[in-house]
């Protein structure tokens, strides 16, 4: 066995290399998902992307979790596809390029999909850039708040690419309406804070240094609320979004008020503490 030369090691060869994705419980009920790339602009390498499904996959089965705020830290929410990335798709071996290339999608577009289908609520709190699948990141979350500092850029279109991905022409037409989403992707152009608040792509704009405390407030008043009619109030929502037809929605709502009408003392609960002038205590039981 060879002796170890300690004189090639260097000290940052003992620290650990920082998690990209970060984990925090901020408020009770309230769960804070970080991307944690600040030198890349939190761009989706691979290994990012596999630990924020990681990340999401827990956060859907904790049932101490109201509502999820995701954020970027540094000066940046997410700017893409991270080209210098070195990390790589797993379970790739054998592949030939068309399948690993399928596979990298399907990796991309499960973080979209797990934003979507989560049990909690989910507050995009965009601070910086959100370029292109950052962009995708945010549309696919619940509420999108912005910082000052926060613009949108769906940037494909100028990188000799499609303006859409990772369901980009999906989501975007449904947020601002087709007319604005058209002119956006096609031209690629930025939009502040303050243009993405008056076309509804952030529902609020607040100053940089009150982000987060405003997500988190904003957390806390929806899991005060009951957890299977927030539950059931983002999946009507994100429904109404794809149905049909009117009458066939409004029948999937009715049949979820009289899920909880009849199941839960909720609306009585509801009833007294109107009277009494107190906050509700829901017990989503009978």
């Amino acid at each position: 066995m060879h002796p170890i030369d300690t004189a090639c090691i260097s000290p940052l060869d003992y620290l650990p290399t920082p998690s990209p994705v970060l984990l925090e419980y901020p408020r009770p009920g309230v769960a804070l998902v970080i991307l944690n790339r600040p030198e890349r602009m939190n761009a989706l390498a691979f290994d990012l992307v596999s630990e924020l499904t990681r990340t999401l996959t827990k956060i859907n089965y904790d049932n101490s979790v109201r509502v999820v705020v995701l954020t970027g830290a540094g000066k940046g929410f997410c700017t893409g596809a991270d080209e210098k990335s070195s990390a790589q798709v797993p379970h790739v071996d054998g592949l030939t390029k068309p399948s690993h290339a399928l596979r990298a999608m399907e990796m991309l577009d499960d973080v979209i999909l797990s934003l979507r289908s989560l049990h909690q609520p989910v507050i995009a709190a965009v601070n910086g850039a959100a370029h292109c699948g950052g962009m995708c990141l945010a549309l696919a979350a619940d509420i999108r708040i912005a910082a000052d500092s926060a613009y949108f850029r769906a940037a494909g279109i100028m990188n000799g690419l499609t303006g859409s991905e990772l369901g980009l022409s999906y989501l975007l037409p449904r947020a601002i309406g087709s007319s604005r989403a058209f002119e956006l992707v096609l031209t690629g152009r930025d939009v502040d804070a303050v243009e993405a608040q008056q076309i509804g792509l952030v529902s609020r704009r607040v100053a940089d240094e009150q982000l987060l405390e405003h997500c988190y407030d904003l957390a806390e008043r929806i899991a005060a609320f009951s957890r299977p009619g927030t539950e059931l109030t983002k999946r009507s929502l994100w429904g109404g979004l794809d149905a049909a037809n009117l009458a066939g929605h409004m029948q999937a709502e009715g049949l979820g008020q009289l899920y909880l009408r009849l199941l839960t003392s909720n609306f009585e609960e509801a009833v007294a503490a109107r009277a009494e002038k107190r906050r509700p205590a829901f017990t989503d039981a009978k």
